[in-house]
């Protein structure tokens, strides 16, 4: 991808993930953009202006009332110049600035005066990340328009771990370089996206469930409400932020999945199910908390859930296109093979969850695209772009 004559002003602001900015910076000046850097008072401490200009080739500006160096108003000058505004490190401090609009120096005055899409990669220690407040702010800021990317999980600098480690370098050029040459290859199409696991529950507080994160799902959701689909996201519990401009509903159940997928499926042109419902739930849930029996064994009589993925797939009309998942943990192609044959997909995406990379949880994967008349392996890739090559070849069976 090249983005000549494209501008990203890049914010950076007072954290340790600070010295990011460098090779974030390096890394768009390759394809081609021109980078304008503001720094804050208390980036400075982190990293110098000389590093960033050296490596943008153009001045940094740290200061509002520093002496222009052209005769125009520089904030002014750089929010229109922006093609997309991109703050990384994003901290509490700026997003809390940003929600309120105040502007008391250079990056917090221009963001407020640009136009340009904003993107902010937040880093901060996870209490921070998880306070009320911040999250109010994160989605006053999604309300408005702002994307995100990140946090990620991770040792944190003050070494506890956690969510509130910034998104990887990858992470953050990809998603710069989508909302810079936004790709509008589903537009006026519906997709519907399921995600996470489901709850099964065996008394008032127990349940049975499965380690999905959900994190797949979320990605393909996100890659096709950016690619122009009107997408609709079915999700059990999981501990993310859903994308902005896709409808959300919630379930907890095997059955609850079934039933608003049914509701929702049939107004669809793609469905692509990456939820991971589980095959049992409890015959008889407990009225009450189930209680130790001193030590001796405690027996569960467990019903089998109805097959989600084979129920839709009876009832998918022409022109629809499915899409399921197959996490395998031994002779992954063959099963998956056959689960594209039972329950009626046009393609399915195996993966061996047992590979470093390819489990639960983590921010990538690695998989095989299947079709009835093709396989396709994947390498390593993030759970992002991963979603974009599941996307394309779903354009390609269209």
């Amino acid at each position: 991808m090249t983005l000549e004559k494209r501008c990203v002003v890049l914010g950076v602001t007072g954290g340790i993930a600070a010295y990011k900015a460098a090779e974030i910076t390096s890394r768009l000046k390759k394809l081609g953009t021109d980078v304008r850097i503001i720094m804050t008072k208390h980036a400075c401490e982190f990293i110098t202006p000389l590093t960033l200009e050296t490596l943008s080739a153009n001045p940094v500006v740290c200061d509002t009332f520093e002496r222009a160096r052209t005769w125009e108003v520089e904030h002014i000058a750089l929010a229109q110049r922006a093609d997309l505004f991109l703050i990384a490190p994003a901290t509490a401090n700026i997003m809390a600035k940003m929600a309120a609009g105040l502007a008391d120096d250079m990056l917090s005055t221009t963001v407020l005066a640009t136009r340009a899409p904003v993107l902010l990669a937040p880093a901060m220690n996870t209490a921070m990340w998880e306070n009320a407040v911040t999250q109010e702010n994160r989605r006053t800021l999604e309300r408005r328009g702002a994307h995100f990317v990140g946090p990620d999980e991770g040792r944190l600098a003050c070494g506890a771990m956690g969510k509130g480690h910034i998104a990887s370098v990858d992470s953050i050029v990809e998603t710069a370089c989508e909302l810079l040459c936004p790709r509008r290859d589903f537009e006026g199409r519906r997709v519907l996206v399921t995600a996470g696991p489901t709850r099964e529950p065996l008394d008032p507080v127990r349940y049975l469930t499965n380690r999905s994160s959900g994190k797949m799902g979320y990605a393909i959701a996100e890659a096709a409400a950016l690619r122009g689909a009107r997408v609709t996201l079915l999700t059990g519990p999981v501990h993310l932020t859903p994308p902005a401009g896709v409808n959300v509903l919630h379930f907890e159940t095997t059955e609850e999945l079934l039933s608003l997928a049914k509701i929702h499926a049939p107004a669809q042109d793609v469905v692509i199910q990456s939820a991971a419902p589980a095959d049992y739930r409890a015959a008889e849930i407990a009225p009450q908390k189930i209680k130790k029996a001193d030590g001796g064994a405690l027996t569960l009589r467990l019903a089998e859930n109805p097959d989600v993925a084979k129920a839709l797939g009876e009832a998918k009309r022409p022109g629809q296109c499915f899409v399921g998942f197959a996490a395998e943990t031994n002779d992954v192609e063959e099963n998956a093979q056959k689960k594209l044959e039972k329950k009626h997909l046009d393609l399915i995406v195996a993966n061996d969850v047992t590979k470093p990379g390819a489990g639960f949880d983590v921010d990538t994967n690695i998989v095989t695209l299947i079709t009835p008349d093709d396989v396709r392996p994947l390498p390593l890739l993030s759970k992002r772009e991963v979603a974009d090559r599941i996307l394309d070849r779903v354009l390609e069976l269209f």
